[in-house]
C-alpha cells in the first residue's frame, strides 16, 4: 500500500512514501502475481554436497588421479562413497572438486556422447584432449549466463602414446600441467608434489603412486572435509585402472601434545 496519511512522518517530505511498518509497491510492478515461478531461485547459488581435493601427476608412461570418497552436506561428512573420480573411456578419466550434483549432472551428459559415439561406430572415440577442451566451453557458457557448474574438473588420459593432464574451473579458465591439484589440495599437496618432481622429474608408476598416497595422507590430517577413503586411478597405454575404497593407514598419537583447545 501507499504511505498512510494517518502516519507521523510529515507527507511533504516523502510524497507517496511507504509508511513504517506498512508494504508499499514500486510502479510497474504487481505484487499480487500468482505465478508458479514467483519468488523461486531456479539457479545454484552455492553448492551443497560437496568433494575435497583430486591430485593429478603424471609418471614415466602415465597419469594417476587420486582423490578422497567424501561427499560433505555443508560441515557433515554424509556420503562416505561417492565415487569423484570416474572412467570416461579406455583413455580417459574424469575427477571432480566441488558440487555432487552439477558433477553427476555433466557425467550422465559425457556418458551419452561416449554412447553416441560407440553407436557411430566409426573408429573416433573422446580424446582427453577432446573432453577438456569441451568442458572449457560447457563451463564458459554456464558462467556467462550466471549460473555455472560449481566444479573443478581434472581430465587425465593417454593421447597419442602420451599422457595428458588437464585442469578446468566453474569459470572456464583451464590449464595443463605435470601435476595439478584442485581444493585444499592446491595448497598442501600441490608443494609436496612440486618438491618431489623437482628432486626427480621422471617417477615410475610406484614412485608416483605412493607419492599421491603422501599427499592424500597429509589432506586427511589438514583437510577437515577429506576422508580416510581414496580413489586411485591409473591411466597408461594398456587401459584405465580405478582403485576405490582405499584406506590409508594413520597416526594420531601427536594428537595427545595438542593443548590449550579444551
Amino acid at each position: 500500500m501507499y504511505a498512510n496519511p494517518n502516519s507521523i512522518i510529515n507527507p511533504s517530505l516523502w510524497p507517496n512514501g511507504p509508511a513504517p511498518g506498512c508494504f508499499f509497491k514500486f510502479p510497474g510492478t504487481n505484487v499480487t502475481s500468482t505465478s508458479s515461478n514467483s519468488g523461486i531461485i531456479t539457479r545454484t547459488q552455492s553448492p551443497v554436497t560437496t568433494g575435497t581435493s583430486i591430485l593429478g601427476l603424471v609418471f614415466d608412461g602415465g597419469v594417476m588421479l587420486a582423490g578422497d570418497m567424501l561427499g560433505s552436506y555443508g560441515s557433515m561428512a554424509k556420503f562416505r562413497s561417492i565415487e569423484r573420480i570416474v572412467k570416461v573411456n579406455n583413455a580417459t578419466v574424469l575427477g571432480a572438486t566441488g558440487d555432487i550434483a552439477d558433477f553427476q549432472h555433466l557425467k550422465a551428459i559425457i556418458e551419452q556422447k561416449v554412447i553416441d559415439e560407440d553407436c557411430a561406430d566409426d573408429g573416433f572415440t573422446l580424446k582427453p584432449k577432446a573432453l577438456h577442451t569441451w568442458l572449457t566451453r560447457v563451463l564458459y557458457n554456464r558462467r556467462s549466463k550466471f549460473d555455472p557448474l560449481w566444479n573443478t574438473f581434472l581430465v587425465a588420459g593417454i593421447e597419442d602414446g602420451e599422457p595428458y593432464l588437464g585442469c578446468v574451473d566453474k569459470i572456464g579458465t583451464a590449464f595443463s600441467d605435470s601435476k595439478i591439484a584442485t581444493g585444499y589440495g592446491a595448497h598442501i599437496a600441490l608443494p609436496l608434489m612440486r618438491e618431489a618432481l623437482e628432486k626427480k622429474p621422471q617417477m615410475t608408476k610406484e614412485e608416483a603412486r605412493a607419492l599421491l598416497i603422501s599427499c592424500l595422507r597429509v589432506l586427511f590430517y589438514r583437510d577437515c572435509r577429506a576422508l580416510n577413503k581414496h580413489q586411485i586411478a591409473t591411466i597408461t597405454k594398456e587401459g584405465v585402472t580405478i582403485e576405490n575404497n582405499i584406506e590409508l593407514d594413520t597416526n594420531w598419537e601427536v594428537a595427545n601434545f595438542v593443548i590449550g583447545y579444551e
